[in-house]
């Protein structure tokens, strides 16, 4: 398995940007460069929202995330933010519907990054980190799963981690103080899955995070920067990774519970996309203890 693992092992993803992918559309209509987050923070939080196919959905999620930052900035005139709605190559109107927000609170508060070809959600979230402008990333789900204003309880996950190394901290949210509500709702095969699935993050990977899969993470920019330019994987494992490479690196990392709720239209597919994400767990594991990658920080173009 170790032989196949490193055989296999894929070359790290292209960092590169096509032509299409190195400019957002105004309110106006007009083109304008993305940022690099090699440039000097001129934001205090950029909220990362990976979409794919999430016409439906989007509007919640946008509409109280806006809700919350408006309200804030209006209580803190120093606090500033913007919102990246990362289009990962989807089929549905929503480039369109992110755009209707952009329209309305203007191209400096929110952009639409669309890009040419689905990537996965790790890889639409990297596109988006490394075009944000803020001093802390947040990572937030298109579904609005996880109450917004729960951001001020990652960020005081984040504060109580200082001093930051290097500037170096994550914030993740965590379900993990619902599973027993959740697994009463849950058929049999399905709680099996769910238990075998963090027995395999446990024992292959991150050990110190019991949810490593919620999408309401918090980073400081260095943190952002470090590890995202490191990750390989692309699809759903890419949060195991992450942590994996901030273990690696000696980031330090809080756990926060958040409010939860399960919205419907998830793109999981329980079986098959649970036994694709166990094997990118082996392999995660595997390669790097083979060499076959390496922790190295790119550049994107």
């Amino acid at each position: 398995i170790c032989v196949i693992a490193h055989v296999t092992a894929r070359k790290m993803p292209t960092l590169h940007r096509h032509e299409e992918e190195k400019f957002f559309v105004n309110y106006e209509g007009r083109k304008e460069s993305v940022p690099s987050i090699h440039d000097p923070p001129v934001k205090e939080l950029s909220v990362v929202v990976p979409s794919y196919n999430e016409e439906d959905r989007l509007p919640l999620m946008m509409d109280e995330a806006l809700d919350y930052l408006e309200k804030r900035q209006k209580r803190d005139a120093s606090f500033t933010y913007e919102v990246i709605v990362v289009n990962d190559g989807s089929k549905d109107q929503t480039e369109k519907v992110a755009m209707k927000y952009c329209k309305k609170y203007g191209s400096d508060k929110v952009r639409v990054l669309s890009l040419v070809k689905n990537r996965g959600k790790g890889g639409a979230v990297r596109m988006g980190v490394f075009s944000s402008r803020g001093r802390k990333i947040l990572m937030a789900d298109a579904d609005g799963a996880t109450k917004f204003a729960d951001i001020e309880k990652v960020e005081e996950g984040l504060k109580n981690l200082q001093p930051w190394p290097n500037q170096l901290a994550i914030s993740c949210g965590s379900r993990a103080h619902l599973e027993k509500d959740s697994i009463a709702k849950r058929s049999y095969f399905r709680t099996l899955l769910m238990y075998g699935f963090h027995f395999l993050v446990w024992f292959l990977c991150v050990r110190e995070i019991r949810d490593t899969q919620c999408g309401f993470k918090l980073l400081t920019r260095e943190a952002a920067l470090r590890t995202f330019s490191t990750l390989h994987i692309e699809r759903w494992a890419f949060d195991v990774e992450l942590l994996y490479i901030a273990q690696c690196l000696r980031i330090p990392i809080a756990e926060v519970a958040v409010n939860w709720t399960e919205i419907e239209g998830s793109k999981l597919v329980p079986f098959w996309s649970w036994l694709q994400m166990g094997r990118d767990l082996l392999f995660i594991r595997l390669r790097y203890m083979t060499g076959a990658w390496q922790i190295e920080t790119r550049k994107c173009n």
